[in-house]
């Protein structure tokens, strides 16, 4: 009978506080509704992501970068502001090594990655860089925040298990950064970068130039539908609080259909693209069928 009861009073609070939640969304969404929010994003976001590809020259957003470097404090606090994204290296990089490398279970070993170069654009701090340099990648980081990339060259000297294979850090943008390394890298990666950047197509042709013919490059980001608007900014930001208000404009989104384009038209064939799900109670992240919210993508590049 204890056991019962302690069963009951967990279901109890489960149901009790996702009643709090839904009964907060239902009446924020209601404000929402009442300012438009929803019709007003949805009518201006294509033309104002076509407008930036044709009016800037770079892929810097300022205001995002000053936005993430005032997260600096919190970057590698694994249950704090960024913890979703501490724990999104428990999917994304067996995502990255096994795009990498092919082999059989029985053929893997603790560096899989060895001797592969890998671009981390937008590292941030370096929360995915040391996670590959971890696993024997030779990680270079690019950020367009100097802060930032000064705190990951601080905390690279922190952790023992890349104490021999530590990441490179260089505050640069990535259309920078290719001038010296075209067909350079067997790897690219964007996570959670290509939605905080202007100019998506010099960002992409910039990330592709950079990768060797046979090369792959991966991405994570959110779709730009209804639901990943209501997911990711309105309960995310807004409701849930588990990533920072202001961290998303729902017009700089890019779909998967759009970023396959843009990739094509740089010479690379999408190989996959998976549904992403965040698992906010349990800090968990699993790959899904449908690509509403988020989703994950990989390329190779063909020439």
């Amino acid at each position: 009978m204890p056991f019962l009861a302690l069963v009951a009073s967990f279901i109890s609070m489960l149901y009790n506080m996702t009643a709090t939640i839904l009964r907060k969304s239902c009446r924020a969404f209601k404000d929402v509704l009442k300012n438009n929010f929803f019709e007003h994003q949805l009518l201006t976001s294509s033309s104002n992501m076509l407008k930036d590809e044709r009016t800037t020259h770079t892929t810097v957003d300022p205001a995002d970068v000053e936005g993430f470097s005032k997260l600096m404090k919190e970057w590698w606090e694994p249950n704090g502001q960024l913890k979703s994204l501490h724990s999104m290296n428990l999917v994304r990089i067996p995502l990255i090594r096994d795009g990498l490398v092919q082999c059989s279970l029985t053929e893997r070993n603790i560096k899989p990655l060895k001797d592969k170069t890998i671009l981390d654009v937008g590292c941030g701090g370096g929360i995915l860089s040391e996670g590959l340099a971890r696993i024997g990648a030779i990680v270079t980081g690019i950020d367009a925040s100097k802060e930032l990339i000064d705190l990951a060259n601080v905390h690279k000297d922190l952790d023992p298990r890349i104490a021999e294979n530590k990441p490179t850090y260089i505050h640069a943008t990535v259309e920078d950064h290719v001038n010296n390394f075209k067909n350079y890298y067997d790897g690219v990666v964007a996570s959670e970068v290509i939605e905080h950047v202007n100019n998506k197509e010099l960002f992409v042709k910039s990330c592709v130039t950079s990768l060797k013919p046979g090369g792959r490059i991966f991405f994570t980001t959110p779709n730009r539908t209804r639901l990943s608007q209501l997911g990711a900014i309105f309960l995310a930001e807004n409701i849930l609080r588990i990533v920072p208000r202001g961290t998303h404009q729902y017009e700089k989104f890019i779909t998967p259909n759009e970023l396959t384009f843009l990739l094509e038209r740089n010479d690379c064939h999408v190989e996959a693209i998976y549904g992403l799900f965040y698992h906010f109670i349990t800090n968990t992240w699993q790959f899904i069928g449908p690509q509403h919210l988020m989703y994950a993508l990989q390329a190779v590049k063909l020439k």
